[in-house]
């Protein structure tokens, strides 16, 4: 049965994808978003679809939906470290404010509301891989912290409203995820390495790449997103989601290499950043168990994937 689902942060990467899947399954999708770091590009092609509708909107202010709805989905959030340190306030505020008024508009519509947290929470963890259970090792006032420590006090507000109001929220932990619609430069470790490499310009490796990663394909993402706010009403979380496959961060650079035989690039190494995490990896037993879920895309096919919609917009950019 269709449903009228808003998703806050939909013009970002992991956003205008989930709008794009959520058409598909025939619902009736409204996008917010401020488009601070989420790209009208992103969202350009769903525009003529009679079930998508957009709304250029801060989610720290409070917002007024005419249509009832069945579900939210909460993203919105600056989400890599440049995005997210270039104002702090704004970041926190985001997690916080922003939060507190998507529960309240959950509350007024009696909806489920699914809330984008972030392994981020886990900080430079001490226990390796992560699982729900592990409550973290995080620097709250080191440059990271306003993500950190936001998406953190983000949960918290969610508890509370579960406890407090009985408002329907299942939380998520997502892990570093990549593919076709991220933006050029946000940062992360994959859209930095392919960018690179098909400018012919040298792959940045911070430390000496020994620090590890798991890499989560978009489509396996989505797909368990969906997984989770269709569980029953008990369950809320929160639930790790991300590929336990663990590589370097050097290792990730001679894959990119390797796949852009083209590229003229070289390896070099600069400073760690400050409270970088050497390991993140995450446990998906709770997936598996309440989702019957995990990822199906591996890295050398998600990667060839995304630097095919890298080169399409290099092409593009041109033309």
């Amino acid at each position: 049965m269709s449903k009228t689902i808003l998703i806050t942060g939909g013009a970002g990467f992991i956003g205008s994808n989930l709008c794009r899947r959520l058409l598909k399954d025939d619902n009736k999708v409204i996008c917010v978003d401020n488009l601070y770091t989420g790209q009208m590009r992103n969202i350009k092609p769903l525009m003529t679809n009679k079930n998508f509708k957009f709304i250029n909107h801060n989610i720290i202010e409070p917002l007024t939906i005419e249509e009832k709805l069945d579900q939210i989905y909460n993203l919105a959030c600056p989400a890599s470290p440049p995005h997210y340190q270039k104002d702090p306030l704004f970041t926190i505020n985001t997690c916080f404010i922003g939060t507190t008024n998507m529960l309240n508009l959950a509350r007024i519509n009696n909806c489920k509301m699914l809330q984008a947290s972030t392994s981020e929470v886990y900080g430079d963890p001490l226990e390796h891989p992560q699982k729900e259970t592990y409550r973290g090792h995080v620097n709250c006032f080191g440059i990271r912290s306003c993500y950190d420590e936001g998406k953190r006090s983000a949960e918290t507000l969610c508890f509370n409203y579960i406890n407090q109001f009985g408002v329907n929220v299942k939380i998520i932990r997502i892990f570093n995820t990549y593919g076709p619609y991220m933006a050029k430069d946000d940062g992360r470790v994959i859209t930095n390495f392919v960018n690179q490499a098909l400018y012919d310009q040298d792959e940045t490796i911070y430390g000496d790449g020994s620090q590890t990663r798991s890499f989560q394909y978009i489509d396996d993402l989505i797909e368990a997103m969906i997984r989770v706010m269709d569980t029953d009403d008990t369950f809320h979380g929160p639930i790790n989601l991300g590929n336990p496959n663990e590589f370097t961060i050097k290792e990730l650079a001679e894959i990119i290499l390797e796949l852009i035989k083209e590229s003229k690039s070289k390896m070099v190494y600069k400073e760690l950043p400050m409270d970088d995490p050497c390991k993140r990896r995450p446990d998906i037993s709770l997936a598996k168990e309440k989702l019957k879920w995990e990822p199906v895309i591996q890295l050398r096919e998600g990667l060839q994937k995304t630097i095919d919609y890298f080169k399409e917009i290099k092409d593009i950019g041109q033309k």
